[in-house]
């Protein structure tokens, strides 16, 4: 019998289901899901999965020679254990894994209609399946570090920027659809956005300081596929949407600055952070001062 699919099943499977993770819908409407899980040793065998039309993206951190891996009931062999490897697991094959020593790993979890859209928007056939073996690992230095980039914003979510977690996913999946599924590899789009689509995109994240405005809306309002949309901002703008976002935002917090009746906190949510802890690391990384500081020396070139 076919279950519902679920990013939640493979947290239960580990018996961790309050890991750190990042949820997105960006892509079409399925959910994609970034975790972080580790455990000590004896950790034993994870439980049976229910059926899904999904994969496991798996990046290693930690060397696990002690652990023995299992698909639809039969034991793989030559299985590379060192850390910085990628695994792919095919949730439809039943994928288990003893566990003996200590692990640590990152997992995304990908519907394959994920991979289809992706397809769709490059104008390429849909992705039938991964061309991948149940055992094989690789050494994938795109996904380590799309993946690896996410760590912090699983660190501390409530910081994360949902805009910049959609954007890692997306380009995690079409890595994941080229490399892997054999999509090919298109030239990027000519031109930039029309003038009405980036006023109306600089308009929608002005608006949204706080980032909860997804790639997948900017792209409908500007009427193209996010793969497309994304591309074409980047070539007009000069920087992906996620760093616009930050930029605005510190621009914004230097306006406020002058006013010297809102206190930091104060000027820290009216431009989206989720604090002044937060707020202090990205204006202090952006301009290299703190806001404080930044304050200061705006009303001591004031003339009185």
């Amino acid at each position: 019998m076919v279950g519902r699919p679920d990013y939640r099943s493979p947290l239960a499977a580990f018996r961790t289901p309050d890991a750190p993770k990042l949820v997105t819908k960006a892509l079409r409407k399925f959910t994609l899901a970034v975790t972080e899980i580790q455990g000590a040793a004896r950790h034993g065998t994870t439980a049976s999965l229910p059926y899904d039309d999904a994969y496991l993206i798996q990046l290693r951190l930690r060397e696990c020679l002690r652990c023995d891996y299992f698909a639809e009931g039969r034991h793989l062999s030559g299985v590379d254990h060192r850390a910085g490897l990628t695994m792919i697991h095919d949730l439809r094959r039943d994928p288990v894994v003893d566990l003996q020593d200590p692990f640590h790993v990152l997992h995304l979890y990908l519907p394959r209609k994920v991979l289809d859209g992706i397809a769709g928007e490059a104008g390429a056939p849909p992705i039938r399946d991964l061309r991948v073996a149940p055992s094989d690992t690789f050494e994938d230095p795109v996904a380590r570090d799309l993946l690896s980039s996410l760590r912090p914003a699983l660190a501390k979510p409530t910081e994360a920027s949902a805009l910049f977690v959609d954007h890692i996913a997306h380009a995690l999946c079409v890595h994941v659809a080229q490399r892997y599924g054999e999509m090919p590899t298109s030239l990027p789009p000519r031109g930039g956005l029309a003038p009405w689509q980036e006023r109306r995109a600089r308009e929608l994240l002005n608006a949204n300081l706080d980032g909860e405005i997804s790639l997948s809306q900017l792209a409908v309002e500007c009427g193209l596929s996010v793969r497309h949309f994304t591309r074409a901002f980047r070539q007009s703008i000069g920087v992906p949407p996620h760093r616009y976002l930050l930029k605005s935002r510190v621009e914004r917090a230097q306006q406020l600055l002058k006013d010297p009746t809102l206190s930091l906190l104060d000027v820290a949510l009216a431009c989206g952070f989720s604090d002044q802890s937060h707020f202090t690391r990205v204006f202090s990384a952006s301009t290299s001062v703190s806001p404080g500081v930044w304050r200061r020396m705006r009303i001591s070139k004031t003339p009185s």
